[in-house]
């Protein structure tokens, strides 16, 4: 799942020259096309899509279109100027290409941005242009036959070398690599800063000079001095002397909630209104540089461990909040340790950033929700990479072998097992994407087919044609999910009892449906890939209900003690 959030992240401004090989696993298959030139490719033909349906839109010139497209980005992270860079570059070319009404497909082939391997398909977004390909590509290349452009973009440059872009390629590429925080003073694994994995990821740190106080851990001294597990809740009560904590917390069973997760967990999500020229203003970029700065990821709205206001109107609410509702001495204890591109296979790489003391911590509860990409994968073939079932039992043993020697006796961990997927390609693949809606030429399927055919699809298996390859990666997919039911069956660890849960989307599709709505508006519209905001509340919904009714134990026991935590400090510090 890491493809797309890759291709997005640069695509309004081919900054994906440079990040292609930042989160990609190792490619060892030699038929591949070069995942470089597969994201830049996809990322030119995105760009060049929106700056020809601005110029439709507001019945402009190519030339004023881009420069609309300029202003209407940040000055944050350097987006303005990036994309006056990036028009100074290539513009002439661009504007030359579509005035000769030439597509995206064959300007960003023309430029180079996309090139067709020998022995490899034509790989195409839009329908192929009505003279047949090879004549309409020299037709074109004769229009920019004298670019000074080609000789750069054949020359491989790249485009984070430029001193403009040095720091945004640099802030970007850490948020990467790193799954702890970047600005953490203190080396607790807390920070005070929102993005590049900060408290929109794990709870705020109140104090990042100190590394004994974060979220999650037991009070020191019933927090008489000073709020060491940054709950809001420390000092003592002058009516009688008692330390609000103690008072307030002890015996309240306080617990966080940590989720192991991949790019759903994280919340993947490209705002429609980054490519939807119709709905495209000086707004809607506003929140660009955050999502950048987070991988394009949404952890602060996420099913898990979301602590903001819903942006979509529902009243359901994330598992960390309705656990804060329950206890409100569970304040900020929260983690989301989850990756794009995360699998079974590769937990082991960052699991360590999980921060919890066995002997000074609060227990916790753990997710595990590996939920895609242990049968997803961009290879022209994706069955070979699947993950096997006794691959999988191996990983997660060493997982929660892991957990074992980490968590706080009394904690709780819960498998989530893997979805069905065939409902992408049964509820989307005839629908308009948002970058086909202008003119009906887009559909879902060929999306899927386009990044299919560059592989770089987040998933093969499912987005596809192939209806044999996608009952094909549903049986394996449910063949891991029974073999995450039974370890949670066999298994028994000192420090955590072990469940399992089934990944009902199905049951989320039938809750939305009696709400009058249908299934497509569950899954994110740009990507056609990822459950949205919606679905991941409602999952969480469901979530909390049968924890509820089979094991109340995990959650805690309701705080009578609520009404005056928030009386004495309000909003405990907020998040």
């Amino acid at each position: 799942m890491q493809s797309l959030w890759k291709i997005l992240t640069v695509a309004p401004l081919f900054l994906l020259l440079s990040l292609q090989s930042s989160a990609s696993p190792a490619n060892d298959d030699q038929s591949r096309p070069s995942l470089s030139n597969a994201h830049t490719c996809v990322g030119c033909v995105l760009v060049v899509s929106v700056i020809e349906q601005l110029a439709q839109v507001h019945n402009s010139t190519v030339q004023a279109s881009m420069e609309r497209l300029c202003s209407y980005l940040p000055e944050k992270l350097f987006l303005k100027t990036t994309c006056y860079l990036v028009i100074d570059k290539f513009g002439s070319d661009i504007i030359k290409l579509l005035s000769a009404d030439m597509n995206a497909d064959v300007v960003c082939h023309t430029l180079e941005f996309c090139k067709q391997n020998t022995g490899q398909p034509l790989c195409h977004l839009y329908p192929l242009p009505k003279e047949t390909w090879k004549f309409t590509l020299q037709k074109a290349r004769q229009i920019v036959k004298k670019s000074p452009i080609l000789k750069y973009s054949r020359s491989g440059s790249d485009i984070c070398s430029l001193p403009v872009l040095a720091k945004i390629c640099q802030k970007i590429k850490l948020a990467i690599e790193q799954s702890v925080p970047f600005k953490d003073v203190d080396s607790d694994k807390y920070s005070v800063f929102p993005t590049l994995r900060g408290y929109h990821w794990r709870g705020r740190d109140c104090n990042d000079s100190d590394e004994s106080v974060y979220p999650g851990r037991r009070p020191n001294n019933w927090d008489v001095h000073q709020d060491s597990n940054c709950n809001g809740i420390w000092g003592v009560d002058p009516k009688d002397g008692v330390p609000y904590e103690k008072k307030f917390c002890e015996g309240s069973q306080p617990r966080g909630i940590i989720l192991l997760g991949d790019s759903a967990g994280a919340h993947f999500h490209i705002s429609p209104e980054w490519i939807t020229v119709s709905q495209m203003s000086l707004n809607s970029f506003i929140n660009l540089p955050t999502a950048l700065t987070n991988e394009l990821d949404w952890p602060q709205l996420s099913g898990a461990t979301g602590f903001l206001d819903s942006t979509v109107g529902i009243k359901e609410k994330s598992i960390y909040l309705r656990l804060w509702k329950r206890n409100h001495c569970n304040h900020r204890d929260y983690q989301n340790i989850s990756r794009n591109g995360a699998s079974s296979r590769n937990l082991k790489k960052f699991i360590e950033s999980l921060s919890r003391n066995k002997t000074l911590d609060y227990p916790t509860i753990v997710i595990y929700a590996m939920i895609g990409n242990d049968v997803c994968s961009g290879k022209s073939d994706p069955v070979p990479a699947m993950t096997t079932p006794e691959k999988l039992y191996s990983n997660v043993m060493q997982t929660l072998k892991h957990l074992n020697s980490h968590l706080p006796n009394g904690s709780h961990v819960i498998l989530y097992g893997l979805p069905d997927g065939t409902f992408l390609w049964d509820n989307l693949h005839n629908r308009y994407h948002p970058l086909g809606q202008l003119n009906k030429d887009v559909t879902y399927a060929q999306l899927y087919s386009f990044l299919n055919c560059l592989q770089v699809s987040p998933c093969h298996g499912w987005m596809s044609s192939n209806k044999t390859l996608r009952t094909l990666t549903s049986e394996r997919a449910e063949q891991l999910s029974n073999t995450l039911k039974k370890i949670a069956a066999s298994e028994k660890f000192t420090n955590f009892n072990l469940f399992y849960m089934d990944f009902a989307f199905h049951e989320i599709i039938q809750e939305w449906q009696k709400r009058g709505g249908q299934p497509w508006q569950l899954i994110e519209p740009v990507d056609g890939f990822h459950p949205n905001e919606v679905a991941l509340l409602l999952l969480a919904d469901h979530f909390w209900k049968k924890v509820q009714l089979q094991w109340p134990q995990i959650l805690g026991k309701e705080n009578p003690f609520n009404p005056q935590i928030k009386q004495v400090f309000g909003d405990q510090g907020g998040h």
